[in-house]
């Protein structure tokens, strides 16, 4: 006898169901749940700079809200006189020249990433995904109805894949290398050289690329390196970059992020946009317009603050027997490797993966990580520290304590 399952017992969409719980955001809310009843909680899960949004981006939204402009529909790809902004900063800060029509405003960097990826991918296409990786980019390929694979490089490597190893993963299937630097989680930077020799093998594999290049701003100690497109100008027509205010201007929860890529792609996302979400809210993008347009001198003091906490809580991570923490080269995250303190026993309990580690480390010591398993690297754990320095300090000062 057959037993017919009836649609309405799938309450959740097998697509939608597969999708997993952003590691990053759930380590943050238990943070400030904790934080909430009272416990001293340092957190070093989210990607969050501390610091508040300039004010002449802030009065520029306040202003925004008074316009009745702003309290209607706006076209859904853009204010167009924040895509001619985004061109003009394009332009300045990584040298690729490109048009309006290449442009579209998203909700955040993740939409943009999810329309890109909707755009370029049919069901089966493979997206070759260097590991450690941030963790939408898996869901959003996935969502997308794409396949990703992961190319996993250590701290022996600066947590940088080779060309070798690419092509190692590459099959008939493989269409996109997703391509982020500086990364997210580990803080490493591609050298220029090697940004060729990637874009080589790109374009000798008539390859596309998604390259996320939210970090730009945020690379330390004169590391010469730059945009894909502009370095391997060859593959223009066949790179996606993704970008927004989110981390350069301390704008997290304005949700303003962008697309740039071929026209074609680009109107496809953009169509796609349309039925999702219409467009972006008008008082965040006037916002971001007011950002973009301003001067940088709000982000260079920014990115003076995050240096010195990198340094600083690379050489506190370093002085923990078992704990090894390459320096980044930028975005503000470290990735030290806790290797040396799995398989030991703790308070009468063995801890054998780094997540079991980061939940015994928040319990005994209130600190909140995230552990590798997130980012497809099992054994590290991810630190943000875009939080204040005193927090830095004494949260790592705790660390040290518990595995002295």
């Amino acid at each position: 006898m057959v037993t017919m399952t009836s649609p309405r017992s799938r309450r959740v969409s097998q697509r939608v169901g597969a999708i997993a719980e952003s590691a990053t955001l759930k380590v943050d809310a238990k943070a400030k749940a904790l934080k909430a009843e009272g416990r001293p909680v340092i957190g070093f899960g989210a990607g969050e700079p501390d610091f508040p949004t300039p004010d002449y981006i802030v009065e520029a939204a306040v202003e925004a809200c008074r316009d009745p402009r702003n309290h209607r529909y706006t076209p859904a790809g853009g204010l167009p006189e924040l895509k001619r902004a985004i061109v003009a900063k394009t332009a300045r800060d990584s040298g690729l020249v490109v048009e309006p029509a290449q442009v579209l405003v998203t909700n955040g960097g993740k939409q943009a990433i999810y329309e890109a990826f909707a755009a370029m991918l049919d069901p089966g296409d493979e997206v070759i995904v260097p590991a450690p990786y941030w963790t939408t980019y898996p869901e959003a390929i996935q969502l997308a109805g794409g396949v990703p694979v992961e190319v996993l490089a250590d701290e022996t490597q600066d947590y940088k894949v080779s060309v070798e190893q690419l092509e190692a993963a590459r099959t008939e299937r493989t269409k996109v290398l997703l391509f982020v630097s500086p990364s997210n989680p580990t803080g490493s930077v591609y050298s220029a050289d090697e940004i060729r020799a990637i874009g080589a093998w790109v374009e000798a594999n008539d390859l596309w690329v998604l390259t996320d290049e939210i970090y730009e701003h945020l690379v330390y100690d004169d590391l010469e390196t730059g945009s894909l497109p502009v370095l391997c100008p060859e593959l223009a027509d066949h790179t996606v970059v993704v970008n927004g205010v989110a981390k350069t201007y301390a704008m997290t929860g304005w949700r303003v992020g962008w697309v740039i890529g071929p026209k074609d792609i680009v109107k496809a996302a953009t169509n796609l946009q349309s039925h999702a979400t219409s467009n972006v809210a008008n008082v965040s993008q006037r916002a971001a317009l007011a950002a973009l347009e301003g001067d940088l001198t709000a982000v260079d003091a920014m990115k003076v603050a995050f240096d010195r906490r990198r340094r600083t809580i690379v050489s506190m991570l370093n002085e923990i027997d078992g704990v090894y923490c390459p320096t980044p080269g930028g975005a503000f995250y470290v990735y030290p490797s806790v290797k040396g303190l799995l398989g030991k026993e703790y308070d009468g309990q063995v801890l054998a993966t780094s997540a079991e580690l980061s939940e015994y480390i928040l319990d005994k010591a209130e600190v909140a990580i995230v552990p590798g398993e997130a980012f497809g690297s099992p054994g590290y754990l991810r630190l943000s520290y875009a939080l204040g320095d005193d927090d830095i300090v004494e949260g790592i000062t705790r660390l040290q304590k518990l595995f002295a």
